[in-house]
């Protein structure tokens, strides 16, 4: 019992910082399918987020500040859900995002 809340409190920790997060028990990580999959999915998406939000204010300054600031409105409540749901042992897939994490972890092959 012990052992699944400590993958749930990792899962949680996969999206705490982000990409950032992700990455970092991406590395750490080598056993747990379940604190794999939450680090890859946070990776990709906040990942593709920041490149997306910055990409969005080099181009489009003034428009693209507007569409950044409700994309990351947007970002911010998805943070909070995935983050819960991971704590709750659930293994919940962002549309798109989530079989691409899996595709991903695949390739890896752990």
């Amino acid at each position: 019992m012990a052992e699944k809340s400590n993958e749930n409190i990792l899962g949680a920790v996969a999206y705490l910082l982000g990409f950032i997060t992700g990455i970092v028990l991406l590395l750490v990580e080598q056993k747990s399918k379940f604190v794999r999959f939450h680090a890859m999915q946070s990776t990709i998406l906040f990942g593709g987020f920041f490149i997306v939000n910055l990409v969005l204010s080099i181009l489009i300054p003034i428009l693209g500040a507007l569409v950044g600031m409700l994309l990351s409105l947007a970002m911010f409540i998805l943070w909070i859900v995935l983050m819960w749901k991971a704590f709750n042992g659930e293994t919940y897939k962002v549309p798109y995002v989530g079989e691409f994490a899996e595709k991903q972890l695949a390739k890896l092959g752990k």
